[in-house]
């Protein structure tokens, strides 16, 4: 299997490609129903190829992983995710306007696979794949229940969807956001997308049922990430921004902790991930938040370009976080899915 290490003179020319031709510059060809898809896996045995005995990095303790790929036209480009609490079933959404959802399959607690694949467009209130009304950088999701939302870079807005009722034949429709949302840079808008619960203290607390967004790369005049409560919390606040570190998604924890996906790119450096954990207790109007970091990983380790985050209690009473890759529908990037356990529970 390729690593970044092997892929080393590689390297420049995928993030060149990136920085040039952006992943959804082009809408995609959208189908009207859903399909089967195939998905084919390999196993990522170790973390960090430098030390491969070693599964314990920050605070997490790495569990394993797949590089996956596909026949399918349209697989690829993984841009979220969400794990039921099954730890098996996954809805994911690619950033040219397609559901994918299946199985993680696994084998002593490790995955070694995906089953029951398919993929659908996502269709808009007029039951039109989104994609036709230009629709299509779907980048963020959370699931309330049976409630979806998605967030949708370029056009900045977020989408419902009853998808308990309806499954992938679900229409999407619009809700209101706040006027500064609205403002957010052209493709570095909504990444990260979570609903705050209601069961984390009575009554809910202040932010219960509030949806949280975080911009990409949407600044303050200090240079802090904005980030905007959209329902019965409503208003902004900020992220602090350091190391260049943009956001691509975010999970809640059942102990009310708000996990933040970053990435980074730089011609020293190269790509690399972070993950911090931020209380919920902190998220309010006007607050600049920040938190520890869980975990700090960069090209000599198997990641690729990290996009999705899921949190889910596996059967042993173990937090696991379920990451998946963007792989920009290049043939030099791969889409990875790897899992960790959260050796520090709060």
């Amino acid at each position: 299997m390729k690593t970044w290490l092997s892929r080393g003179s590689a390297f420049l020319a995928i993030l060149l490609a990136l920085a040039l031709i952006p992943a959804a510059a082009q809408p995609p060809r959208a189908g009207a129903a859903a399909q089967r898809i195939e998905i084919r896996s390999q196993a990522i045995e170790t973390f960090d190829p430098r030390e491969p005995a070693r599964t314990r990095f920050g605070a997490l303790a790495f569990r394993g992983g797949l590089v996956l790929n596909s026949p399918h036209r349209d697989f690829g480009g993984l841009s979220a995710l969400r794990v039921a609490a099954d730890g098996e079933h996954f809805l994911s959404l690619t950033d040219k306007g397609q559901w994918l959802r299946g199985r993680i399959v696994y084998r002593d607690g490790r995955p070694v696979g995906i089953a029951d694949a398919e993929m659908a467009p996502i269709l808009g209130p007029d039951g039109q794949p989104l994609a036709r009304r230009g629709w299509y950088d779907t980048e963020a999701l959370v699931q309330d229940g049976g409630i979806v939302y998605i967030g949708i870079e370029r056009v900045n807005q977020i989408v419902r969807f009853k998808y308990g009722r309806d499954g992938l034949r679900a229409h999407g429709h619009p809700i209101r956001v706040l006027p500064g949302l609205k403002t957010l840079p052209y493709n570095k808008s909504l990444e990260c997308l979570e609903m705050a619960p209601k069961k984390l203290a009575p009554n809910g607390g202040p932010l219960a049922g509030t949806l949280i967004t975080i911009s990409e790369r949407g600044l303050d005049a200090h240079g802090n990430l904005l980030g905007f409560l959209i329902g019965r919390g409503g208003g902004m606040f900020t992220l602090k921004r350091s190391e260049d570190f943009e956001v691509s998604d975010c999970a809640i924890t059942p102990h009310g902790e708000l996990l933040v996906l970053e990435r980074s790119f730089s011609w020293a450096r190269g790509v690399a991930m972070r993950i911090r954990s931020v209380p919920l207790a902190t998220i309010e109007p006007g607050a600049l938040i920040d938190g520890p970091e869980l975990i700090v990983a960069d090209r000599s380790h198997q990641i690729d370009n990290m996009e999705g985050l899921a949190v889910h209690r596996s059967a042993d009473g173990a937090l696991v976080l379920t990451l998946v890759s963007d792989d920009n529908f290049s043939p030099l990037q791969s889409t990875m899915l790897l899992q960790f356990t959260l050796t520090e529970d709060k």
